[in-house]
């Protein structure tokens, strides 16, 4: 196959697009389809190879793999191995073991499910994942797996007849992309089906040069390298996380890659500037760059707990190149050399590192063993909340719409929201409100809107998961609201929550006129910290990081304007962070010797049995429960 220096100069593009994107670069917004033109430049030179070696009897599929496991593996295990050391020492408990499991799925080729099931690609919490990244390397790995067994099935049918096939299977991707984007965005996301057509793009563009020539107009060659080139910049600029991706949109980025390959031709601008030398040379250490980037930035900001200045993520961007040309020269070069390195030993080493990155993920993953390993101070903080996130949740998910036993004479509460909603489920049992008042609960991912009643307008713009769970096509909710005693909302709330707080809160009182509004919430720090009991001091009156100020003030400033919508309808507002931390905006995270918040917003269930009897004194000097008699 002929060397194209424009490919890995498209390459280069695509890779700093993605890196740029996740430092969080408002210009690059839409970097992540740098992820779709390394799909199209994958299924057209996986092809291109393929169906040259199919077309003079050379093809084998053993020697295939060999190809792409020198390709992939090496670099790729260097990467995983660099990140163990930084995740036994930094990560909680709970984040270790979803690390864990990272690392069995991305030794098994199915990271994209894994990640998949977890939640979806944009949300904060999934930024901090080391090995987010590796979802798109299942996908062309799964790629690899099933499109030479493809060809090597169809060959004898013809060209014509396997364009045919292929073109059914592409409609029928682009088809289920379309609608996933809509109604399972998530799946749609991560997952192969949904994205086959993009590499399809490809594909078809090496079968077109394999049978036919570039074309001979250069006019034409500079007019549409030019389109192609200007389609993948305004993908990169003006997309963002709300274009759902991918579906018809994503036509726009692969269809300009598809230009590219077939149009940018020697002596096009696109092609001139696509061949730099500096630019070919991030191309070619672009594999290498893409595997550190996400680890770097991950790190960072876990360490570095909220934002991270845009001078540390620039530096990080250029110190993930640098690895990447170390690990380009020192292990990818080295283990393509098929005489360096036989095929025999390689694959041997290969079955290591698969059996190693899966056993070493099976023992993180198993958090209670790997707790006694940790030193004395770090266990006794440890052994309070092995599993954090499923404290949170699972109180709440028992109690989710539980009807009301109107026998008792207990009060009903209903409390509505996200995972704060859990945080005041679990306050409510740990302060023994449970004695005095009977809940049930109804849980609204921050994602669709926390704003829970609204106007059919404001529902007609959600995604259908959405609306699925939103109150008014909720007849169960709506018969709750109607008979419980009070409703309690809360939420991390958002400065989009709040503008529309007026008529949703409006809208609310129609069904149930006892309401009470609960803040949100922010502790220094997010993260764990290990400190021992003597250090307990320290946390009290820490050195405030600036990050930390900047979100302090926003979580107050919304907080306030909860307050004013609440006094404007005449219902109660309580101020969850004056609760947890007795009328300050500043919230260590340790108080009375324990440890309250497991990530700097939700709570263990010290953090929580503090808030529950913090409510109980708060309503009691609110003479609500008076009120409701």
């Amino acid at each position: 196959m002929k060397y194209r220096a424009e490919i890995d100069g498209l390459r280069a593009m695509a890779v700093l697009s993605v890196i740029l994107f996740h430092a969080g670069f408002e210009w690059f917004s839409g970097g992540f389809i740098g992820i779709d033109v390394f799909f199209v430049i994958s299924g057209y030179l996986i092809t291109t190879i393929i169906i040259s070696e199919m077309a003079e009897g050379k093809f084998s599929i053993v020697n295939f793999y060999e190809r792409r496991a020198r390709r992939i593996l090496p670099a790729l295990f260097f990467v995983m191995a660099a990140c163990l050391p930084f995740a036994w020492l930094w990560l909680t408990p709970n984040d270790l073991k979803n690390f864990g499991q990272s690392l069995i799925a991305v030794s098994t080729f199915s990271s994209n499910i894994l990640f998949w099931l977890e939640g979806g690609y944009f949300d904060t919490a999934t930024e901090l994942k080391p090995l987010l990244h590796t979802w798109s390397l299942a996908v062309e790995e799964q790629y690899y797996i099933l499109y030479p067994i493809f060809l090597m099935l169809t060959w004898r049918l013809g060209v014509k007849r396997i364009l045919i096939l292929l073109s059914i299977v592409f409609l029928l991707s682009l088809g289920i992309a379309q609608w996933g984007a809509y109604n399972s965005p998530i799946a749609t996301f991560y997952l192969l089906p949904t994205r086959g057509w993009e590499l399809l793009v490809g594909v078809f563009a090496a079968f077109y040069l394999k049978y036919n020539t570039h074309l001979k107009s250069q006019t034409i060659n500079q007019a549409l390298s030019l389109l192609g080139f200007s389609m993948i910049v305004y993908s990169i600029i003006v997309f963002d996380e709300t274009t759902p991706f991918p579906s018809l949109y994503t036509l726009i980025t692969t269809i300009g890659t598809g230009l590219l390959i077939l149009c940018a031709v020697p002596k096009t601008a696109v092609h001139k500037l696509l061949s730099l030398k500096p630019i070919v040379g991030i191309g070619l250490i672009s594999y290498s760059a893409y595997l550190w980037h996400q680890p770097l930035l991950a790190y960072t900001k876990y360490m570095f707990l909220e934002e991270v200045s845009n001078i540390l993520l620039f530096s990080l961007c250029i110190v993930s190149l640098v690895m990447a040309w170390f690990s380009w020269r020192f292990i990818e070069k080295p283990f393509r050399q098929k005489l360096t390195f036989k095929r025999k030993f390689f694959f041997k080493c290969s079955l290591v590192g698969i059996l190693f990155f899966t056993f070493a993920g099976l023992w993180l993953a198993s958090v209670d063993d790997v707790l006694k390993y940790y030193p004395p101070e770090k266990q006794k903080v440890l052994s309070r909340f092995i599993d954090p996130s499923d404290y949170v949740h699972k109180l709440h998910k028992n109690i989710r719409l539980k009807e009301f036993d109107k026998t008792n004479k207990k009060k009903d509460i209903l409390i509505i929201g996200d995972s704060h909603s859990e945080d005041l489920v679990n306050a409510a049992f740990e302060g023994d409100l449970n004695k005095e008042y009977e809940f049930s609960s109804y849980y609204i991912p921050n994602s669709c809107g926390a704003l829970f009643i609204r106007d059919k307008d404001f529902i007609n713009n959600l995604s259908n998961e959405c609306k699925k769970i939103q109150p008014l096509n909720n007849n169960n909710l709506l018969k709750q609201i109607s008979i419980a005693d009070q409703i309690w909302i809360i939420s991390s709330w958002r400065d989009d929550h709040v503008k529309t707080m007026n008529k949703s809160l409006s809208n609310l009182l129609n069904l149930n006129e006892n309401v009470i509004l609960f803040g949100t919430k922010n502790f220094y720090a997010r993260g764990f910290k290990w400190y021992s009991d003597n250090d307990i001091q320290k946390w009290e009156k820490p050195v405030l990081q600036e990050n930390y100020l900047n979100s302090l003030k926003e979580t107050t400033a919304i907080n306030d304007s909860l307050r004013k919508v609440a006094t404007l309808l005449n219902i109660n507002f309580a101020n969850t962070q004056h609760l947890i931390c007795n009328q300050k905006d500043f919230c260590s995270n340790y108080i009375n010797g324990d440890i309250i918040s497991y990530d700097g917003v939700h709570l263990t269930p010290h953090g929580a049995r503090i808030l529950g009897i913090s409510i109980k004194i708060w309503l009691s000097e609110q003479n609500i429960n008076e009120d409701l008699k």
